[in-house]
C-alpha cells in the first residue's frame, strides 16, 4: 500500500508540474535574485517577482527550482488551464 500512495504522489506532483506556472507574491520578494541564479534556462524569474507577473515564458521547464530556492516563500506553482483536456 505504501507505494501505491508514494506513486499516486509522485503523479499528482507530476501533473502540476506539467499542467502549472510559476506565480510570485510581489510583497514576499526582496529581490536576492537566487530563484534567476537557479533558473536552469536563464528566465530573469527575479524581473517577474519584482514585477508581480506569472512566468509564462515558453521556455520555463515547470522544473520549480526558483520555487524551491526562494529563501522568502515568495513564488509558488498555479495550475493554469492552458493544457486542460476537453471530455468528450
Amino acid at each position: 500500500m505504501g507505494i501505491e500512495l508514494s506513486l499516486s504522489n509522485e503523479s499528482k506532483h507530476r501533473e502540476v508540474m506539467a499542467t502549472g506556472r510559476v506565480i510570485p507574491v510581489q510583497s514576499r520578494c526582496v529581490q536576492c535574485g537566487i530563484c534567476s541564479f537557479n533558473c536552469p534556462i536563464g528566465i530573469d524569474v527575479r524581473r517577474h517577482a519584482w514585477m508581480g507577473e506569472p512566468i509564462d515564458d515558453s521556455h520555463c521547464l515547470t522544473c520549480g527550482e526558483c520555487v524551491w530556492r526562494c529563501p522568502r516563500g515568495a513564488l509558488r506553482f498555479e495550475r493554469t488551464e492552458l493544457f486542460k483536456r476537453e471530455e468528450a
